[in-house]
């Protein structure tokens, strides 16, 4: 039976529209459908990466979406202890960085449809039939890409994470302040303001920055946080003129761990994956575009085939999500005071220089046997679920 597309991806988020652009790049036919009315409108208010993060997609970073460079971030504990780290990072324009990878999709002969939602996935021999609101679409493959709410991968009868219940659930703000957007540094502040995760400042250049709560295991709405740490915010940085210009609601797969992500015909990549941040979604979703266009190609899209995907992603990231679902644990079973007390063993020492390089796995052990070696008793209650684990 003849289908409509190679191809067809269900989300235009960083994740599916890499895993688009790369199943074109083999000469696929590859249709992207997309709720919105518009690619990134309205835009996502995630805005900020560092160096190695980025790198991990071979992209390069373009100055046509980059705001601003910030010298690093800082980690602050509930007393207000800082852990700096200097690393370069990039505050950019979602709308410009939405528009570009646009052109890109345009420039792989993507076929784009907005304002499109996939209602129904139905399996019939080696051809995949996708209802929407629009028209019913066959396809050879499906690469489910809708974000932490999706609803297609249950429908397709997937369970893609491994703890779905421990999704953090978010509200970021877009705010104006005089000068609120001028200091050099993110920051990331963690304890009871934000359990289980974190609250975060990220200054834009100029009056503008943003705000937001990540909590996890205290329901999907998390307005209360948010509105504990404005108000602790404004106290802190002395501001009476703080404005927020726009809200938005969503959250993050950091801690819920990939679990069934392909199935025969269908595959699951970014948020609904429980594939985490921009940069690493979008590594994830080039992965499984590329192992979709080989199976197409090769005639060949049964669960075995697809299942390549899942290999390629778990030998560039699965130990490091186990390794941060370990840690965020570590973190949410701890209160305030322990918290300040871990930070208290990294006073006066050079983060940077005690991180040194290699993989963030390599990076977190150095940092983990630091601890035990500064303080045993304190860094062993601290991360006995990371020992656990079998990390150290």
């Amino acid at each position: 039976m003849e289908t409509d597309t190679d191809v067809l991806v269900i989300g235009a988020s960083p994740a599916g529209i890499s895993a688009a652009i790369a199943s074109a790049m083999r000469d696929i036919d590859v249709t992207l459908i997309e709720r919105k009315k518009g690619i990134g409108d309205p835009p996502h208010p995630a805005n900020t990466f560092f160096d190695g993060m980025f790198d991990r997609t071979g992209e390069i970073v373009r100055s046509e979406y980059v705001t601003r460079n910030i010298e690093g971030m800082r980690i602050v504990s509930p007393a207000g202890n800082k852990i700096t780290i200097d690393t370069p990072g990039y505050v950019i324009d979602r709308r410009k960085f939405d528009r570009h990878y646009v052109k890109e999709l345009i420039k792989n002969n993507v076929d784009i449809k907005t304002g499109v939602s996939a209602n129904s996935i139905i399996k019939k021999k080696n051809i995949i039939r996708t209802s929407t609101d629009d028209r019913t679409f066959t396809s050879s493959v499906v690469i489910i890409a809708d974000g932490i709410r999706s609803n297609m991968s249950a429908v397709s009868g997937l369970s893609p994470t491994k703890h779905p219940t421990d999704i953090a659930w978010a509200v970021e703000a877009e705010v104006e302040a005089d000068g609120i957007g001028e200091p050099d540094h993110f920051e990331y502040y963690v304890g009871s303001i934000a359990p289980g995760w974190k609250a975060t400042y990220s200054p834009c250049g100029g009056d503008r920055a943003y705000l937001g709560v990540f909590v996890r295991r205290h329901g999907e709405d998390v307005s209360r946080f948010f509105d504990r740490w404005l108000a602790k915010f404004k106290m802190e940085k002395e501001l009476s003129d703080l404005r927020i210009v726009n809200k938005h609601i969503g959250g993050d797969p950091i801690a819920t761990i990939p679990n069934e992500i392909v199935a025969d015909g269908i595959m699951v990549t970014g948020g609904a994956a429980g594939q985490s941040g921009i940069a690493y979604a979008m590594r994830a979703g080039e992965i499984c575009g590329t192992v979709a266009a080989k199976a197409v190609e090769a005639s060949k899209t049964s669960r075995k085939m697809l299942s390549e995907y899942q290999r390629l992603w778990g030998k560039e990231f699965k130990s490091e999500h186990l390794l941060g679902r370990s840690a965020l644990e570590t973190l949410r079973k701890m209160d305030d005071k322990d918290i300040d007390r871990l930070f208290e063993i990294f006073a006066g020492v050079d983060v940077q220089r005690l991180v040194g390089s290699g993989s963030p796995v390599t990076k977190a052990i150095r940092v983990m046997r630091f601890m035990l070696q500064e303080r045993p008793r304190s860094a062993l209650s601290c991360l006995a679920p990371i020992i656990k684990a079998g990390y150290l």
